[in-house]
């Protein structure tokens, strides 16, 4: 099934983003790139919350994120309310970021994730779906504990 992603990065990430970008169209998706454009060092928190708000609009269904190590991307799409961002190192991590937590975001790290293992992990990142049940609870619960703590 084709969706509307975004992809974000900073300059670390740049590189595998424009990769992933160009992966996800071959594959049917429409991309909406919301840079970097370029190595010019950037600053990974402006990225993050951009794939967040564009995920958080419903102007895309998914997003991805790139930066060195995929973590701080990720802490940064995670301050938009409502996003459920997940560091993904490989297919496994992909897949039970989809089934178990319903991410919204595939966030990578450049330096720690070969672009074979990015792009095989977002392909099933973008074909799994959430398995609810038991895990729409847990979903439940993180939305409750965003929603108390910016109350």
């Amino acid at each position: 099934m084709a969706v509307r992603v975004a992809v974000g990065s900073d300059h670390a990430g740049f590189r595998l983003k424009e990769m992933l970008g160009d992966h996800l169209r071959v594959s049917g998706h429409e991309v909406l790139d919301l840079g970097t454009h370029s190595e010019d060092p950037v600053d990974y928190p402006d990225y993050g919350a951009a794939v967040g708000r564009a995920v958080m609009s419903g102007s895309v269904e998914r997003g991805v994120c790139v930066c060195g190590t995929g973590i701080g991307i990720s802490i940064s799409a995670n301050k938009v309310t409502g996003v459920r961002a997940a560091s993904v190192h490989d297919v496994t991590s992909a897949r039970l970021a989809r089934q178990h937590n319903d991410a919204h975001i595939a966030c990578f790290g450049a330096r720690v994730t070969g672009p074979e293992v990015a792009k095989d992990a977002v392909d099933v990142f973008m074909g799994t779906a959430a398995e609810g049940g038991r895990h729409r609870v847990r979903v439940e619960k993180i939305a409750a504990i965003e929603a108390e703590e910016r109350s």
